[in-house]
């Protein structure tokens, strides 16, 4: 035989037994008051039964118990219905040797019937004689008892109201209000206050139906309905011999629906007479009915500290802990001993024995979601952290990680019951113990209680009975921002689908952590750079003022540089996709190291959207951040005059409070331009700056050769005329934006000098692109001609579109009269850095190798030269590189020769490439201009929405590609009307939340589809910008360890464990461990979804058939099947990288069939739609 234990869990309740023969107790309930009796069951050392519904099979319940049996078949019983199948109950118990039933609260707790058939098969019911639970569970026999007994009961019914002509009759003599009640059960349900005469008859009803739902029986009864009183209740327990006791009182007054949600022993500011008339009255009702067991006697209290009587619950209710918590006496344990035979005296429960010690609160923690009405949420808890400490009670059930919270029972989730020695203590503690959880997965009630816990009323303790209802003040929930779960679900996607930013080719190169400069003082010693630097050129702007600072620049004695690395160097190399993290990390190291340069170029142009769009970022936090960080070095941004930082025009208002807006948030000097010199746009621009207390630097755009007297149309002439226009704005700075390299040495030098000639107090800030190599020579000279700023990058991030080499123009100047007062062993430092960043960020390389000298021919400019690149291997024409720089010289001589920077660029652009996807020549484009879906951006610059170009529109060309659409013949935002920035603010602050700010509105303003979405990945996702760019762009290797700094002093350290295989919903499970707990999120595998679309493509050989004119997502569908359609008519709209495109009717017909839809990815040449021609 084998060897038998010596030491069980058996053996030692063997040892410590103390109910005799009644050793077994079933518990016929579920969740929390399951688990509530099993615990006082084993402390009494007996053995328990739980039983389920299938739907509860993973109950926590069952698993506390030591044995626990399902109740009937699969689908034999409803979830609920399970739980009232007495007989099926009956026979389980009996089969299973049990000798008690506990049946908890609810379900057959006051079901007499119940407790009939218990003591009939030869089992204790733990409660009263079902007798007495006949006549205290039905409400009107019980508000007879109470007459009887002169207790005050408040004016009602004399019994149960049958008919609905009978509630009337009541109202006739009594009014209203009036509450109508079930006569049996209780918790709420069943339960309608009714204070006009039209809501009677449908609350009548609904009454009957629902009690007749929960507790099988539709009795019902009607009392008058005080207004604001107290809900006052006495535990009392009794036993065989007639001796009872109450355990003081209750207020359970915060209620919701007449359900309870926060109770507190004793009750706080209660009358002391008023106390304890309630008390006696208690007991002498419970001595008149001969009461057993544990019961709780229910009282209103009214504004005058009168007492009536509403019921007796002659079972063990929800909030019995805090009772427990002040008396310390175990109301279970006291239920099962008095259940089996044992007296109060024997217990050592008499009244002089009983006392209170301190206050106890307790709140119940449910699955619902006050912000939708309370409506119950469901799904499976993912996370689960609970509270603790001293002082800190929990009774729950379905708390844990991986517990599925089904719709089929009530919400509750777990009880918190606090103590302390004063009710502000208990108050306090369980503030602090609401706060301690975590639980996410499903939406729970906790905002809400600890809005509740630190109102007013609540905190002196004046709580009625409708103080919920009556207070919707409740209801500005506490937020909570779920960061760390939010969080893995990004970081989960990753690891299953891939980085979802747009243009990455690949993971990063580097992947270790990127080492941080070290400076050396002159002298030798490491710079503490945590310390930021006084000396910076800042200084005289906030203490002098813009015109101080540009009088100042224009006295140094040598040149000074703007760092372009923070904002156009990246664009120009990695498509603007540095992160701010990574910005802020050099930050220190770069605010000494550059203290004396003019500015940091870090913000404006596409770093706004692309922060929204890509990064998941806000521009704003950004600025604002890289401010504090960089307190010394004035910013500059790069405003597209009366564009701001967008493609468009905006209301002028808008441009004016976004400027207002980005000097409060730490931007200094504005780069205005227009994209087309167009210098009614830049007043708009210039005045904005001036008026927000910005630094103003107006900017000509320099296209051409002044060098080549060929080149006539932008002539020396021409750019003097502009540059005096500017200076007659009051413009503090002179801006030279050479955006495509175009300007030689000698051509600078020329340049630079003329208006030195004619402005000699006029600082002259000179920019260009590195593209086709001469960008240092360029420099050179526009800096030995009389330039007072030159652009240039960090040298790892220079060079080719970018702009030329901080190393080699700071060396070139050193030992000169112009030097620009920066170290070279500085530059090395920061240069580290930024080597090891750009290998961080080697999955948007544009793979542009070498310098380009056909810049010269096709002047793109630098920015757009890698971005466009980009555009056209996401198009699909990544293999006619050569064929789009033709077509993109092309496209510019079709629009008139243009000065080419945002947005008037992005037009030549998306020409280019429209013309190269459709194979078309410039002599094709003259002839079917009148026909062709031209993209969204060509066909507004030919109305006249960015402004009027230098020499006029080209015609007939602009009017046959604008056909009917209006055209605009001065400056676009002078007719918009002004935008109502306070109405969005209300529209955001309605969809977002008291979150948004003015900033945020701006963005809006800007951008609103940007925003939208963005604000949505927020809201999925979290903060993404505290990730780490190694992990925001490529998935953890398994078991790799890393760490994420949500807020300062606050660290996630994550790893990745491991993926699941893919569930019938498409998901896998990712396994993380988050600081040493483990985590389990979700996701969606988006490639395993991924169905293969044959599309038809369109026959060119029928003009019915339009084909889509370029590769991209359809946004929105303008036609419908059988309508009737003209020539140009628009049919839909396809996006692709930024390019909108117009999709419009080559014919006038009637559409046979469209066959795309909203979201649909088409290819050039899909069928998008048929038109069968007019006869």
């Amino acid at each position: 035989m084998p060897h038998a234990r010596e030491h069980s869990v058996e053996t030692i309740r063997r040892n410590s037994e103390v109910m005799g023969n009644l050793r077994k107790l079933m518990v016929v309930n579920r969740g929390e008051i399951a688990i509530r009796v099993f615990r006082t069951a084993h402390e009494l050392s007996m053995r328990t039964v739980a039983i389920f519904s299938h739907e509860d099979r993973l109950s926590m319940h069952r698993y506390k118990a030591d044995e626990s049996y399902q109740i009937g078949q699969l689908g034999e019983f409803t979830p609920v219905a399970a739980y009232l199948a007495q007989d099926e109950i009956v026979r389980i118990a009996k089969e299973r040797g049990v000798s008690m039933i506990h049946p908890g609260y609810g379900f057959l707790s006051e079901n007499s019937e119940f407790a009939r058939k218990v003591e009939a098969a030869g089992m204790t019911f733990i409660g009263p004689s079902p007798t007495v639970i006949e006549s205290l569970g039905d409400k009107t026999k019980a508000r007879q008892i109470a007459m009887d007994c002169k207790v005050p009961v408040v004016p009602g019914t004399p019994g149960p109201v049958e008919k609905f002509g009978d509630a009337k009759a009541f109202i006739q003599e009594y009014g209203f209000p009036i509450i109508i009640k079930a006569a049996m059960g209780g918790g709420g349900r069943g339960m309608r206050v009714v204070r006009e005469e039209s809501e009677l008859e449908d609350a009548f009803s609904r009454a009957r139906s629902e009690a007749l739902s929960a507790f099988g029986d539709g009795t019902v009864f009607i009392e008058r309905f005080l207004d604001k009183p107290r809900h006052i209740e006495v535990q009392l327990l009794a036993d065989r011999a007639g001796n009872v006791v109450h355990l003081f009182e209750r207020d359970c007054s915060v209620q919701r629906r007449h359900q309870k949600v926060v109770e507190i022993a004793p009750a706080k500011n209660l009358d002391n007479a008023c106390r304890e008339a309630i008390l006696n009255d208690a007991i002498k009702i419970a001595k008149a009915v001969k009461y057993k067991n544990a019961g709780t006697a229910e009282f209103l209290v009214d504004s005058q500290n009168r007492h009536y009587f509403i019921e007796i619950n002659p079972r063990i209710q929800v909030e019995h802990t805090i009772t427990e918590e002040i008396t310390g006496i175990d109301i279970v344990a006291a239920q099962i001993q008095i259940a089996a035979g044992a007296l109060l005296p024997q217990l050592g429960l008499t009244q002089q024995r009983i006392r209170q010690r301190g206050f106890a609160i307790q709140c119940r923690v449910t699955t619902e979601d006050p912000e939708k009405n309370f409506q119950p949420d469901t799904g499976k808890i993912e996370v689960y952290r609970s509270s603790g400490g001293n002082g800190v009670r929990l009774d729950g059930g379905a708390g844990y990680a991986g517990a599925i919270i089904t719709p089929h029972y009530d919400s509750l989730l777990v009880k918190v019951t606090c103590s302390g020695s004063t009710y502000e203590v208990a108050r306090r503690k369980i503030v602090r113990a609401l706060v301690e959880f975590r639980i996410r997965g499903v939406k729970t009630n906790i905002p809400f209680l600890q809005r509740l816990l630190t109102h007013d009323t609540f905190m002196t303790g004046n709580c009625w009975t409708t103080f919920i209802d009556d207070t919707p003040d409740l209801f500005r929930l506490v937020q909570y921002q779920n960061r760390a779960q939010r969080l893995l679900g990004y970081l989960g996607d990753v690891v299953i689908n891939g980085s979802q930013v747009k243009g990455q080719v690949g993971e990063p190169s580097f992947k270790q952590e990127i080492e941080l400069p070290t400076l050396k003082s002159n002298s030798g010693n490491k710079v503490d750079v945590s310390v930021a630097p006084t000396e910076g050129w800042r200084k005289i702007i906030v203490e002098e003022g813009p015109a101080a600072f540009a009088k100042a620049v224009r006295a140094y004695p040598g040149v000074l540089i703007m760092d372009t690395t923070w904002r156009d160097a990246h664009q120009s190399l990695l498509a603007t996709r540095v992160r701010t993290v990574d910005l802020l990390r050099v930050a220190p190291a770069t605010s000494h190291a550059l203290s004396n340069a003019f500015a940091l170029e870090c913000w404006g142009g596409a770093t706004f959207d692309v922060a929204m769009r890509f990064l998941f970022e806000d521009p704003w936090d950004r600025l604002m951040q890289l401010r504090a960080a960089v307190p010394n070095i004035p910013f500059q941004m790069l405003l597209r005059g009366a564009n701001a930082v967008g493609y468009t025009s905006y209301p002028d208002n808008v441009v004016y409070e976004f400027c207002d807006k980005a000097v409060k948030a730490g931007m200094d000097v504005f780069r205005i331009f227009d994209s087309l010199n167009y210098v009614d746009n830049m007043k708009l621009g210039i005045d904005a700056v001036k008026k927000a207390g910005g630094v103003v630097e107006a900017t000509i755009c320099y296209t051409g050769d002044v060098s080549n007297p060929k080149k006539t149309k932008y002539d020396i002439a021409y750019y003097l005329d502009l540059t005096q226009q500017l200076v007659n704005e009051g413009i503090h700075i002179l801006s030279i934006k050479d955006m495509a390299g175009l300007l030689k040495p000698e051509a600078a030098k020329l340049l630079v000098s003329k208006i030195r000639e004619r402005f000699p107090d006029l600082p002259i800030h000179v920019h260009t692109h590195d593209t086709a190599g001469t960008g240092v020579a360029s420099m050179m000279a526009a800096a030995a001609a009389g330039a007072d700023i030159v652009d240039v990058a960090i040298d790892s991030m220079s060079g080719m579109t970018s702009q030329p080499a901080m190393g080699a123009i700071v060396a070139g100047l050193e030992q000169t009269h112009l030097g620009t007062g920066i170290r070279m062993e500085d530059i090395q430092a920061l240069n580290s850095y930024w080597e090891q960043c750009r290998l961080l960020y080697s999955c948007f390389e544009a793979n542009v190798k070498s310098a380009d000298s056909g810049v010269y021919d096709h002047e793109m400019p630098g920015g757009q030269y890698t971005n466009l690149m980009f555009q056209a291997q996401q198009l699909g024409l990544g293999t006619q590189w050569k064929q789009i720089k033709k077509a993109y010289q092309e496209a510019n001589m079709l629009c008139g020769d243009l000065v080419k920077v945002t947005p008037s660029s992005k037009v030549v652009g998306d020409f280019a490439q429209f013309m190269v996807s459709n194979n078309l020549t410039p002599e094709e484009v003259t002839e079917r201009a009148a026909s062709l879906s031209f993209p969204t951006s060509v066909v507004e610059f030919f109305q006249g929405y960015l402004g009027q170009p230098y020499g006029g529109f080209p015609e007939p060309l602009r009017t046959k590609i604008i056909r009917d659409l209006p055209r605009l013949d001065g400056r676009p935002g002078a007719t918009m009307p002004a935008l109502d920035l306070v109405k969005l603010k209300a529209e955001l602050t309605e969809k977002y939340g008291k979150s948004i700010r003015d900033y945020d509105v701006i963005s809006a303003a800007l951008y609103p589809k940007v925003f939208a979405e963005y604000r949505d990945t927020v809201e999925q996702y979290g903060d993404l910008s505290v990730v780490p760019t190694r992990y925001f762009l490529a998935k953890p290797e398994i078991g790799e360890e890393f760490h994420v700094e949500i807020e300062e002093g606050k660290t996630l350290i994550i790893k990745l464990l491991a993926v699941g295989p893919i569930n019938n919903n498409g998901k896998r499970d990712v396994y993380f461990e988050l600081n040493g707990e483990a985590r389990v999120v979700g996701i969606l595998d988006k490639n395993a979804a991924v169905e293969s679309i044959t599309r038809e493509k369109a026959n060119l050989a029928n003009p019915g058939d339009v084909p889509a004119p370029m590769s991209g997502v359809v946004v929105e569908v303008r036609a419908k099947s059988g309508a009737e359609i003209k020539a140009g008519d628009p049919i839909c709209v396809l996006s692709a990288m930024k390019m909108e495109t117009v999709v419009s009717a080559p014919v006038a017909g009637r559409i046979e069939y469209v066959p795309i839809q909203e979201g649909d990815s088409l290819s050039s040449g899909d069928l998008v739609a048929r038109i069968v021609k007019e006869a």
